[in-house]
């Protein structure tokens, strides 16, 4: 198939008249039966670069995505224009997935999307050799490398799939952000016939200005004051899943329409934050990173950092989300020189676990065959971090993997030494990109040019448009007017506690303040742990306005509070307090059946939820049939006490639970 064939085809099944010349390049090579790895920027068009081969190969073609969201979209798009497509992913039931992989095996699907995580699973492993493969492609490819910005152990099992495919079998590997590091590792874990192709990575219709502020409050006045010059709509990203919440609401206040995205939602209300975002139905989504990879939304007109990312390469994915439709838009950094390098160097110590968690890990396995879950158990880790820790010592070869109904592992008993090096090398690698997006906030010369060059593209000229090319600048003016509405917001905000569940009848609950951002926390802590005597009643009455917020005019019949684990009367006082104070009797029959540890102890949700499982009843089920309780504790983090609580009193005849805290923890959601 010649170009000219091929924009025949391209015409009849996507709608363009012609290739870019380095999506024909791709496209060319891949139809030959070469590996490629594509490095383009974001908006270019490289998805275009596997999607027109999937339609001219025989087989189906298999991507490998991490991104839910991309996953859905291009689904729905090809599927619009007749290609077959599908995905394979965690959102669907295991019938609907079980039917798709039906469907591949008899060929009836063109592109097939997959998350890497499928790689361990022994049914998929199964039927994969069952279908027809015409070529695979890795999408996000930077996940390869460890020096990527977010490297995923389970690509690596991508790349061992790779390394067994024949030679003239055509693969696919596309990343927007990969420095000349990022691009020699992954030549030389997938091979070194697999042929780079770099485009052009400036993008001159991206307004980039940086905006030094001297305390944080001056961020909430710079958004209220220029947000709503930049157009709609666009995104606010904060570093905490906290930060969402109080951004979010804090746009709300000004009565723009916004809406908090992060790790802690629940897949429904993605997709529906997703879906309204994509209609133009807010004025900003305010989220974590966790928005953005694989949301296809050309005319997203403005970017605004509140925290300064890792590295430049995490700036340059992040700020590529705007103006994909060649309009003018705005990636703008707010920058607090005196205290924003210390979240980014925190999530720096913690991307790796130690050494010593390595070595826990070894020494555990040299002794028994444990599954994953087991080895959680034992070594009082994250979950995330033990499975990182189980992927590179499999990929070391000292641990050895056990397929079954649950994997296992064991030592290796002619295991290498660990290699403790990969340990340093990379840390002092994140600590030289932290140190050039810091370097990033201070520089005189184009913006654009800078993170074009940090990501290995020297072609380009000054962009024109950023704010050191034109010298304009956007500064933070508070008066007294803007001052005192954030101070009006802060007292009539109170964070909500996302635990309603369809185990039980618990509801969603409200926190009277953030632990950490108040001297409520402060008070807590003098009265638990330092015979500060019983709560003081100032938190009654802040207490109070959340409940009102909350629940507002709704009928309660019982009080209740959560046994203490180190508190004492702490919170039961407190609880029988408001109950007079709302008019509800109190009743002290919630009690612990058997001896819990405090929660904090527990890295890990499983251990936090063994913890307390079965720990809890109330005395006397009858007296709660078909009531409405208030439940009330001190302190809120992960969550899993009030679950357990709510499954219980919904087994004793509850008819709704809902829950009141004084504080939410800030450091425990990260």
């Amino acid at each position: 198939m010649n170009r000219a064939q091929a924009e025949t085809a391209l015409k009849n099944l996507f709608g363009f008249d012609y290739f870019h010349d380095l999506q024909w390049k791709v496209i060319e090579q891949l139809l030959a039966g070469k590996r490629v790895l594509f490095i383009e920027k974001t908006g270019y068009g490289k998805s275009l670069c596997y999607q027109f081969p999937a339609t001219q190969l025989k087989g189906v073609t298999i991507v490998f995505s991490p991104l839910i969201a991309l996953m859905r979209d291009q689904v729905q798009s090809m599927t619009a224009k007749g290609i077959r497509a599908a995905s394979i992913n965690s959102n669907q039931t295991r019938e609907e997935n079980h039917d798709i992989i039906e469907r591949a095996k008899r060929n009836e699907i063109d592109i097939l999307y997959i998350s890497p995580e499928r790689l361990e699973n022994a049914a998929w492993i199964s039927a994969a050799r069952e279908m027809n493969i015409a070529m695979v492609v890795i999408d996000e490819a930077h996940c390869i490398s460890m020096w990527g910005q977010s490297f995923r152990p389970n690509y690596r099992r991508i790349v061992d799939l790779v390394r067994l495919l024949p030679r003239d079998f055509p693969v696919l590997a596309t990343t927007a952000t990969a420095t000349p590091r990022v691009q020699e590792d992954i030549v030389e874990q997938v091979g070194s016939d697999l042929i780079p192709v770099r485009g052009e990575l400036l993008r001159s219709n991206i307004r980039l200005f940086v905006v030094p502020v001297k305390h944080e409050d001056e961020k909430y006045y710079w958004l209220a004051e220029h947000l709503p010059r930049l157009g709609k709509s666009g995104i606010v990203y904060t570093g905490t899943q906290t930060n969402t919440d109080l951004y979010a609401n804090w746009l709300q206040f000004l009565d723009m329409r916004s809406a908090a995205y992060n790790g802690r939602l629940d897949s429904d209300s993605r997709v529906r934050i997703e879906a309204a975002f994509m209609g133009n139905e807010y004025d900003c989504v305010v989220s974590t990173n966790a928005l953005g990879m694989g949301i296809d939304k050309p005319d997203i007109r403005f970017i605004i950092h509140t925290q300064i990312p890792q590295s430049p390469i995490h700036y340059y994915q992040e700020v590529g989300r705007a103006g994909r439709d060649g309009k003018e838009a705005f990636a703008i950094l707010l920058y607090n020189p005196e205290t924003d390098e210390a979240l980014p160097r925190a999530f720096i110590e913690g991307s790796k676990p130690s050494p010593a968690k390595y070595l826990q890990v070894i020494e555990l396995t040299r002794q028994a065959l444990l599954s994953r879950n087991e080895i959680i158990r034992q070594v009082n880790m994250k979950q995330t971090h033990v499975s990182v820790i189980l992927a590179d010592l499999v990929a070391q070869g000292i641990l050895n993997e056990m397929q079954g109904k649950s994997k296992m592992y064991f030592y290796n008993p002619n295991a290498p030494e660990f290699d403790f090096s990969l340990f340093a090398n990379l840390k002092e690698s994140q600590e030289s990109e932290l140190q050039k997006m810091l370097e990033y906030t201070g520089i005189s010369s184009c913006r654009m040019v800078y993170l074009c060059g940090y990501l290995g593209d020297t072609r380009s000229d000054n962009c024109g448009v950023c704010d050191n090319d034109t010298g304009v600048v956007m500064p933070v003016t508070a008066n007294d007017a803007i001052v005192q509405k954030l101070s009006e917001f802060r007292g009539s905000y109170f964070p909500v506690l996302e635990v309603a569940s369809a185990k039980s009848n618990l509801l969603d609950g409200v926190a009277a303040s953030y632990y950490g951002l108040s001297n409520v926390g402060t008070t807590i802590k003098h009265c638990k742990y330092e015979a500060g005597g019983d709560f003081p009643d100032w938190l009654l009455r802040l207490a109070l306005k959340a409940f009102r917020k909350q629940y507002g005019n709704a009928v309660f019949d019982i009080v209740l509070s959560v046994p203490p684990t180190e508190s004492g009367n702490l919170v039961q006082n407190f609880a029988e307090k408001f109950a007079r104070l709302i008019n509800v009797p109190y009743s002290d029959k919630l009690i612990k059946t058997g001896v819990t540890q405090p929660q904090k102890l527990f890295q890990s949700s499983m251990s936090k939820k063994e913890n307390l499982q079965g720990k809890f009843a109330f005395s006397n089920p009858p007296e709660l049939a078909g009531k409405r309780v208030l439940l009330l504790d001190d302190v809120f983090d992960s969550g899993c006490t009030i679950k357990e609580i709510g499954q219980c009193l919904t087994k004793a005849g509850a008819l709704s639970i809902a829950p009141l805290v004084i504080a939410r923890t800030v450091g425990g959601d990260l």
